[in-house]
């Protein structure tokens, strides 16, 4: 199972005033609501005041839609959610690279932390399984939201300028 040895995070402290976009894409609807509902709950446990959805088509969108949050919109962290299942062609591994050096750029380039919500399956069954729904083993859009969320906590002081 992927998620053995994961840490178990309820709540991140000092998340409150963190300013937060979930950028979720549109394909397979009922493993992305799972993961949206994951990373909804994620971002009330920890007490984030300010957050927003933002839905773009495909995995292969949510770079862009990264880069523009965090060239225009002010937000701390990102959370972003896909779902590639795995098909007869190339197409899989395209957008799987793309998706994964796209969001890494963005983290790199700006700053912002981005929790990496991209479900990359071999079957629907699989995508299911990490969705968060009743009957999953586990709950990725919960997990990517609190990476996002840990990840700006740790890294607010060099935002101000202080030492860690």
């Amino acid at each position: 199972m992927s998620g053995d040895g994961a840490p178990r995070v309820d709540k991140v402290e000092g998340a409150e005033d963190l300013r937060v976009a979930v950028i979720a894409s549109s394909w397979h609807e009922q493993v992305m609501d799972g993961l949206l509902d994951g990373a909804r709950r994620a971002l009330k446990a920890s007490g984030v005041r300010e957050s927003r959805i933002v839905r773009v088509p495909g995995t292969f969108e949510l770079p862009v839609a990264a880069s523009r949050l965090t060239l225009h919109g002010g937000w701390e962290a990102l959370v972003a959610l896909g779902v590639v299942i795995r098909g007869g062609t190339p197409h899989f591994d395209y957008v799987c690279q793309a998706a994964t050096i796209g969001l890494t750029s963005v983290a790199e380039r700006t700053g912002v932390p981005i929790g990496f919500g991209v479900l990359t399956c071999d079957d629907e069954a699989q995508a299911l399984d990490r969705a968060g729904l009743t009957g999953s083993s586990e709950d990725k859009g919960f997990e990517a939201a609190t990476a996002a969320l840990q990840a700006a906590v740790t890294l607010a002081p060099y935002r101000l300028g202080l030492p860690l």
